[in-house]
């Protein structure tokens, strides 16, 4: 597959309005809008987690690739069904991937007794940013209504994976709430 982009600005959103990837035009704040503008802000903030000090080699490895599947995420978000086309949609052996480096890295982790605040190193505060900007792309997702339900169940899992890198990249400088510690 082939993406040629031969000039970048078009003028054609000038109105307010965008294509999705079926031509259908339609306003910018539409809910697919939301949904894959979500999903490329979290394709950044990855982008800005794979330039954190401190991130571990495996780890960047597994964040270029769900780079790569997040425009995939993008692709199928902005492309309603066509019945009789066949479109580039999300596979549940991407969400699988996942699943097995969920897997991998928390076998390697010590049990949790509470939640899990946010930082500890400058790689875990960034993977916890992702985690949360996930969170959104997958409720706005949701709100798309008729969607391919692999889009939802890959950005839970991603999500899910997400949390467990950061706590693997926070190692010794993980912190945990403690429920009324200041009152």
């Amino acid at each position: 597959m082939t993406v040629n982009l031969t000039r970048i600005y078009t003028r054609l959103g000038d109105s307010g309005e965008t294509h999705l990837g079926d031509m259908s035009r339609v306003p910018k704040t539409h809910s697919r809008i939301e949904a894959y503008g979500t999903v490329d802000e979290l394709n950044a903030q990855v982008g800005v987690a794979l330039a954190a000090a401190g991130m571990p080699e495996p780890y960047r490895e597994w964040l270029a690739r769900i780079q790569n599947d997040l425009f995939d995420i993008g692709a199928d978000i902005s492309t309603p069904e066509e019945p009789g086309r066949q479109r580039l949609r999300v596979v549940g052996e991407q969400t699988a991937w996942l699943e097995q480096c969920c897997d991998e890295v928390n076998a390697t982790l010590e049990p949790l007794k509470s939640f899990v605040l946010p930082g500890g190193t400058a790689a875990a505060a960034q993977l916890h940013v992702c985690r949360t900007v996930c969170r959104r792309a997958e409720r706005l997702a949701i709100a798309c209504g008729e969607l391919n339900p692999e889009v939802v169940r890959y950005l839970n899992r991603l999500s899910d994976l997400l949390f467990i890198l950061s706590r693997g990249a926070a190692g010794s400088e993980e912190r945990l709430w403690e429920p009324g510690r200041w009152r």
